[in-house]
């Protein structure tokens, strides 16, 4: 399964890299992104079937980058977020 780690948190997105290498050898990490605007880019590049989506990143969150996806782009969400009230 094609998966996008999208988080601005760098260790974060090493922690989640790590853990599904380990525990969902099924699971193909094939990018990275760090923001909304890197975000959508890697969407349309890498065309994942399942995102892990941070909430809260600089300059938008992750509902921002749901809503400016096309039909035809809409992977499965796992939302990621350190802050309690998500």
């Amino acid at each position: 399964m094609k998966t996008l780690l999208i988080d601005d948190e760098k260790p974060s997105r090493e922690a989640l890299g790590h853990y599904l290498k380990k525990y969902c050898p099924e699971v193909t990490v094939v990018g990275e992104a760090e923001s909304v605007e890197s975000g959508l880019e890697a969407i349309r590049l890498h065309q994942p079937e399942l995102i892990f989506l941070d909430i809260e990143m600089p300059f938008g969150n992750g509902f921002d980058l749901l809503e400016r996806l096309s039909p035809d782009q809409e992977p499965e969400v796992v939302f990621v977020t350190a802050y309690e009230q998500y």
